[in-house]
């Protein structure tokens, strides 16, 4: 029985222009491992409504589970949620249960809840809201896509709020070999072992290291036992 299968789609200009270095994709493939889910696609598009409205649609039809960093704040780029609406042909408007919470922690923090604030209030309206501990806007489900901030902070506790309801498969492992060996000498035996052994993930990395040139294979799967037997296989083809 293989893993189900999740997309992420990251949205933002900031990271296209390179202002941004992002973090979340980093951050939700380690976690996803963990529970059994495998991250197969990650798409990166810019603050244009129709390419958003494309992109997730067709992950959403595609994989079991998508997530999408960014586009969820107070300022006019903000589109992500309209988008999402758009793309289920959903109503969008500020719902009471995301002004009471965003009502809550600013009254905490006496700060007005002004009218840009409270754009990160209009949600969806069939979804369901993902908390945020952090700075109190939620996220939210909307069919089977997880809407959630791209501040990494935020989007990693949104993150942690999600996780208990998505259903896993058999956790990954991995082992690595390294290999002094350039990847011209290496791939023929490599390539045998890959075949023969097709329900693992087995993958080549190579390096230059003090002049010399060399591989980190990298093997994974959810049998520890089969990664092991592979690795022996490297050993004895590769030295």
């Amino acid at each position: 029985m293989t893993n189900p299968k999740a997309a992420m789609l990251v949205i933002g200009d900031e990271i296209l222009s390179g202002r941004t270095r992002d973090a979340n994709m980093h951050h939700l493939a380690g976690k996803l491992t963990e529970i059994g889910v495998d991250l197969a696609e990650v798409r990166v598009v810019g603050d244009d409504r129709d390419v958003i409205v494309d992109a997730v649609q067709s992950l959403s039809d595609r994989y079991a589970t998508v997530f999408t960093s960014g586009g969820i704040g107070p300022t006019h780029d903000d589109i992500t949620a309209d988008c999402m609406a758009a793309a289920f042909g959903q109503t969008i408007d500020v719902r009471d249960d995301a002004r009471a919470i965003l009502q809550a922690h600013y009254d905490k923090a006496g700060t007005e809840l002004n009218a840009a604030r409270l754009r990160m209030a209009r949600i969806p309206e069939k979804a369901v809201l993902i908390e945020n501990p952090v700075s109190a806007a939620p996220g939210f489900t909307i069919g089977n896509v997880h809407v959630m901030a791209g501040v990494p902070s935020v989007f990693q506790a949104m993150v942690e709020s999600v996780l208990p309801g998505l259903t896993g498969g058999a956790p990954l492992h991995s082992k690595t070999y390294t290999v002094h060996r350039g990847e011209g000498d290496i791939a023929g035996p490599l390539g045998q072992i890959a075949q023969e052994r097709p329900e693992l993930s087995i993958g080549s990395y190579p390096f230059q290291r003090d002049g010399r040139y060399g591989s980190n294979i990298v093997v994974r799967g959810t049998d520890e036992t089969v990664i092991a037997a592979a690795i022996a296989d490297l050993q004895t083809a590769l030295g």
